[in-house]
């Protein structure tokens, strides 16, 4: 089940909320500027799709994002449980930083949290399979896939040169909860 736990930057350890509601969850991220969503695919999603049947399932509501956003490139990416590489690519996401677009990431299956560095508030959203999030150009964060990842998500792209991250060189990562 998706989750929203918002905490204030100086106190990691005690959560101010926590929601459940998808409809809460899109309302106070939407307050920020950053956009929820759920989305049902138009067919049964199964393990033998290609990365083209999987981009169809949900066509319609990509093509949306793309005139909404300007979005210009669209994948897949996948990632197995019991990866050999899984912990040097947890480590890849898990420091603060931005980006020059919007991070738009679509869960297929499996999940991920992303944790939003928004004024004096950290919002760790759980995404589930299902869930839609764009993270604003700019906006600091950072992303925990956990120590043993599984999933699939879509991605939506303005850069043709995919996901560029700057580190904000803040140590505010460690500081907050992990996915596991």
């Amino acid at each position: 089940m998706s989750q929203l736990t918002i905490y204030q930057v100086q106190n990691p350890s005690q959560a101010l909320q926590q929601e459940q509601d998808a409809n809460i969850i899109a309302s106070l991220l939407s307050e920020q500027g950053v956009r929820f969503e759920q989305w049902q695919a138009n067919t049964d999603i199964t393990a033998e799709m290609s990365q083209d049947d999987i981009i169809n399932a949900y066509q319609s509501d990509i093509e949306r994002l793309k005139a909404q956003g300007g979005y210009q490139t669209v994948d897949v990416i996948s990632l197995a449980k019991g990866n050999p590489s899984a912990s040097e690519l947890r480590q890849k996401f898990l420091f603060e930083h931005t980006h020059s677009e919007d991070e738009v990431r679509f869960f297929v299956k499996g999940q991920g949290l992303f944790c939003l560095h928004l004024n004096d508030k950290v919002y760790q959203v759980l995404c589930q399979q299902g869930d839609l999030i764009s993270v604003p150009e700019n906006t600091p964060h950072w992303f925990d896939m956990g120590s043993d990842p599984e999933f699939t998500a879509i991605r939506l792209f303005n850069n043709q040169e995919g996901w560029v991250a700057k580190s904000t060189d803040s140590e505010i990562a460690k500081q907050f909860p992990l996915l596991d």
